[in-house]
């Protein structure tokens, strides 16, 4: 039975996207892409869509990722359809637990730093939007390591 991920940040246009860029990359390099259905969306619609930021693109790239997600808002559906839903910050997991339909799919709501094996200090995936280089850099050494434990303790499973 195929494992369901659904990444979640505000407008779905840099770290969740990013998260499912990384996920699906380490999930193929592992030869385990049958496994797992990996998707990322919002808790806002506003950049309904979109590509992901090209800044975020280009820092992806950079590092082999290529990030090709359409931005999507997060649907009441996804709560069933997902076996985890993995919010980057607080308001992500507030907003998460609030469309939350019942108290069993709220079980599914994790935060990404949750997973980093490398960066334990982390309690949060900062949105880069309005920073700079170093932002968006940061955030996938982030996404790297959280991906990274991620795909490892389901491994273990």
């Amino acid at each position: 039975m195929k494992k369901r991920i659904l990444f979640v940040c505000l407008g779905n246009i840099c770290r969740s996207s990013s998260a499912e860029g990384v996920m699906k990359k380490l999930v193929v390099e592992a030869g385990k892409e049958k496994d797992f259905v990996i998707d990322s969306a919002g808790i806002l619609s506003y950049h309904e869509g979109e590509l992901p930021d090209s800044r975020m693109r280009a820092h992806a790239a950079r590092r082999g990722y290529n990030l090709v997600h359409r931005s999507r808002p997060v649907r009441t559906d996804d709560f069933y359809d997902f076996d985890l839903i993995i919010g980057m910050d607080d308001r992500n997991i507030d907003d998460l637990k609030d469309r939350a339909p019942s108290p069993e799919t709220c079980e599914k709501i994790h935060r990404m730093t949750e997973y980093c094996t490398r960066f334990t200090h982390a309690d949060h995936v900062p949105d880069p939007y309005y920073g700079g280089a170093e932002g968006f850099e940061y955030v996938l050494d982030l996404l790297e390591d959280a991906c990274a434990g991620l795909l490892e303790q389901l491994e273990k499973e």
